[in-house]
């Protein structure tokens, strides 16, 4: 099969002929009919993922079809549609079975732990556990969304964030991840405030449906702007780009009680200065979020569903495997605006 791996940390994303991955008992064969391309990648190829394993294929945002099942699989057959959620739990530890697989000790990422989604195929294990299937009014390029970015921001505005209606929620960062957050945000009733350094991308915002936008590069306060808008403070305020400087303006910009979630991915910055003195006098909450579910996910289609979301409308670009490698490698210059998704795998 064609695949897009990459040798070294921050070196050349080559698409290669490698060998047809095979099931393990557990896991099925998905045949990727379209993968996301996300930041997340990213921080993996430039060796932020200390878990990663060179030679490597990227890609964790999957939807495709099963093409071939494991001897101890129950619940898929070929020619099922699916997306793969981004966290596999392990099923047995006291997390598991408690419903939190999204932050298992023993958990597995497709595209991190294991090759992943730039690729003809992709060999998913614990299928019965992690996989989720799609409805057929769902097309596979929407569906590749769902993965990660998508179901991640649900979990962040919904279920760690508390989103409800008439609350203000300002989302730090409007790629994928954050337009999604404020797509749902939205949905569910909440105001969104959209902030980024990007027109382009503040106007995505505007039209997945931010009620106020802050331009980060022209403000000489990023959060006091964000204050003034919301009328006192955001309810609730994400970082979903994952920086210092978001971090701490996230935090600043809640009122009195509010809510940060952390949701980005931090990479080599690690560590952000948070304004403590504010979050004790304040009573803030501070946060972070992973992923999703799997069991949760039928809570996102539903609202799929219902038209309450699209997540197809935040795909301004589809590529094919070699042109999705080189903006993977790109990607910290922000070029796409939404999101990118590989959907040609000649």
């Amino acid at each position: 099969m064609k695949a897009a791996v990459y040798r070294e940390f921050r070196g050349p994303v080559v698409v290669e002929t490698v060998p047809d991955p095979e099931p393990v008992r557990d896991g099925v064969v998905v045949g990727v009919r379209a993968n996301g391309i996300c930041r997340s990648d990213w921080h993996g190829w430039a060796g932020h993922d200390p878990d990663i394993v060179l030679p490597h294929v990227p890609g964790h945002e999957i939807a495709g079809v099963v093409e071939e099942v494991g001897a101890g699989v129950a619940r898929w057959r070929p020619g099922d549609r699916v997306t793969v959620p981004f966290i596999a739990g392990c099923g047995r530890c006291g997390l598991c079975r408690r419903g939190q697989q999204q932050v298992c000790n023993r958990q597995y990422q497709p595209g991190f732990h294991g090759w992943g989604g730039f690729a003809e195929r992709v060999a998913v294990p614990r299928a019965d556990l992690t996989l989720v299937g799609l409805p057929e009014s769902v097309d596979f390029v929407s569906a590749a969304g769902l993965g990660c970015r998508f179901a991640t921001a649900f979990r962040a505005v919904r279920l760690q964030g508390r989103a409800g209606g008439g609350d203000w929620v300002a989302v730090h960062g409007c790629g994928g991840l954050g337009l999604a957050a404020v797509m749902i945000a939205r949905a569910l009733g909440a105001n969104p405030v959209a902030v980024d350094i990007r027109p382009e991308a503040l106007e995505l915002a505007r039209t997945a449906g931010a009620v106020a936008t802050v331009d980060a590069s022209a403000s000489a306060d990023v959060a006091a702007e964000v204050r003034e808008v919301t009328g006192g403070g955001a309810h609730l305020s994400l970082d979903a780009v994952g920086g210092r400087d978001a971090c701490f303006n996230s935090v600043s910009s809640l009122r009195r009680r509010g809510r940060h979630v952390q949701v980005g991915l931090m990479g080599s910055e690690g560590r952000a200065a948070v304004p403590m003195d504010r979050v004790i006098a304040w009573e803030l909450e501070v946060v972070g979020s992973h992923g999703l579910q799997a069991h949760e996910y039928d809570r996102v289609l539903r609202m799929v569903a219902a038209g309450m979301v699209d997540p197809g409308a935040l795909v301004t670009r589809t590529t094919t495997l070699a042109e999705g490698a080189r903006l993977l490698e790109r990607m910290d210059d922000y070029e796409v605006a939404g999101m990118a998704v590989v959907d040609r795998f000649e």
